[in-house]
């Protein structure tokens, strides 16, 4: 059965409330068909995020109108091949019932190796292909070590999801260094740009899981030079008190998007 995601906006209300909630969509669900498998909370934004299995949105829907009137503002079938525990990780599985807060709010990161075709026409494609599995394991390796998980490859890059924003941050620094390192003693260099965003998962306005922010993410890398970090806006706030540096690049018309504040992080010691 297709699987589903929604959208509520609830400010105010307790873990305890929502846990109470979830119990009753749980006794309602039978009559429907559907099967309500976790939930997100944030409580300091009072959004949450429900996921459930069903024969159809209408019934998804239905489960929660009987059982407490408390209707999504958003709906999201999920296609079938999304990558779900590419960008949450583990999901929250808590016996029903249980009071808990679990934002699902993720960055997102994209990794691209600048000048590939240039690099193609100079180094055939099995130079190139060679640079590429450098750059590969250099990504995935930090990916390991600050806690992301690989998405999907992107040809020319990586796409990654995070549950913290600062090791995010942390993770593209890190592979711009270790990529500097190696330079210094290659031939040829690997020049990489890095995009990241942070979003969740469904938006009254994107019908794609993470949607807004995968768009926003991909943009800024495609926008930031050879060696850089772009971020976006909500990077740098989430970031407030940790020990990176961040330059404001102004606003950047990125394709796609209404004129965008951007930072880029400073990694050069």
């Amino acid at each position: 059965m297709p699987m589903y995601i929604d959208r509520h906006d609830a400010p105010g209300v307790s873990p305890q409330e929502l846990a109470d909630a979830h119990v009753l969509d749980v006794e309602a669900q039978d009559k429907h068909g559907v099967r309500y498998h976790t939930y997100w909370f944030d409580p300091e934004n009072g959004s949450v995020f429900c996921l459930a299995e069903g024969p159809s949105r209408q019934a998804v829907e239905a489960v929660h109108l009987e059982a407490h009137g408390l209707l999504a503002s958003a709906v999201l079938e999920l296609d079938a091949n999304a990558p779900l525990n590419a960008f949450f990780g583990s999901l929250p599985t808590h016996p029903v019932g249980t009071a808990y807060t679990e934002p699902a709010m993720r960055a997102i990161v994209f990794t691209d190796v600048c000048g590939s075709v240039a690099q193609t026409h100079e180094l055939g494609d099995d130079g190139h292909m060679k640079l590429l599995g450098e750059h590969n394991e250099i990504v995935r390796s930090a990916l390991a070590a600050n806690g992301g998980r690989e998405v999907k490859h992107t040809g020319d890059g990586i796409m990654a999801a995070f549950t913290s924003v600062v090791s995010s941050v942390a993770f593209a620094i890190e592979v711009q260094r270790q990529l500097h390192a190696r330079n210094e003693q290659a031939t040829t260099p690997i020049e990489v740009s890095v995009g990241i965003s942070a979003g969740e998962p469904v938006t009254d306005d994107n019908d794609d899981l993470f949607g807004a922010a995968v768009q926003l993410a991909a943009r800024l890398c495609a926008a930031a030079p050879a060696g850089d970090i772009a971020v976006s806006v909500a990077v740098r706030e989430l970031c407030i008190g940790k020990p990176f540096r961040f330059d404001y690049r102004g606003e950047l018309e990125l394709k796609g998007l209404p004129p965008t504040q951007t930072y880029a992080v400073t990694w050069r010691d």
